[in-house]
């Protein structure tokens, strides 16, 4: 693309290395007020919103509708716990592509398997695993970005000198975008494949239910 190609590509290259990382042990160990959470969650994920002097990154409105939707536990005695925090920096990075019946799908069996569990398995665990392989991939996703990139300076080489740059960065943006598209198609059929998962479980549990109450009478 000829407006200052190699500026472009580094300012979106550098988006990505700021690409906030909480790490578990970054959390405090007590139990936090509603207003101590959003505060911490303000200072670490301030830089990944859009508009980082606008957008806010969790309200208390956020946190009271999470609850209400069964994707986050609800608080004791209006305090939430350290794993609280890790449910919320989950949803904060899911909200944006699936939807909030997708999100309470995913996390049922992890809030009911791993959060407030005692022992060395627990959510924090299961949440630095995770975000450790996702750190892993930066590189990956710069070498995809690039060559995207490249691909869409070679496309419209007949296009109206002044509509070149538009279209070719149009291209650029069709490319992501359709990548982000069949991904989370992918997501959305994994997550009803658990559905489906669910309910064979459930419908097999009644039956027992059923012939162990038959084999009483």
């Amino acid at each position: 693309m000829t407006i200052n190609t190699e500026d472009l590509l580094g300012s979106i290259l550098e988006s990505l290395d700021r690409i906030e990382y909480i790490k578990a042990d970054d959390i405090p160990d007590i139990d936090l007020y509603m207003d101590q959470v959003t505060t911490f969650m303000e200072s670490h994920l301030r830089t990944t919103a859009r508009n980082p002097g606008q957008d806010k990154i969790l309200t208390k409105t956020m946190i009271n509708n999470y609850a209400k939707n069964d994707l986050l536990p609800p608080p004791v005695k209006k305090k939430y716990s350290k794993q609280h925090v890790l449910l919320l920096i989950f949803i904060y990075y899911y909200k944006g592509i699936l939807s909030i019946s997708d999100i309470q799908e995913l996390f049922k069996p992890i809030t009911e398997r791993f959060f407030n569990v005692t022992g060395e398995f627990d959510l924090a665990v299961v949440y630095e695993e995770v975000f450790g392989l996702e750190r892993a991939q930066i590189d990956v996703l710069k070498a995809d970005v690039i060559d995207k990139f490249k691909n869409a300076e070679q496309t419209f080489g007949d296009a109206p000198k002044d509509s070149k740059e538009f279209l070719q960065m149009f291209s650029f943006i069709c490319m992501l975008s359709f990548d982000v598209y069949v991904k989370r198609l992918l997501i959305e059929k994994m997550i009803d494949g658990l559905s489906d998962t669910s309910e064979k479980a459930e419908r097999k549990n009644r039956k027992k239910q059923d012939d162990g109450s038959q084999t009483d009478n």
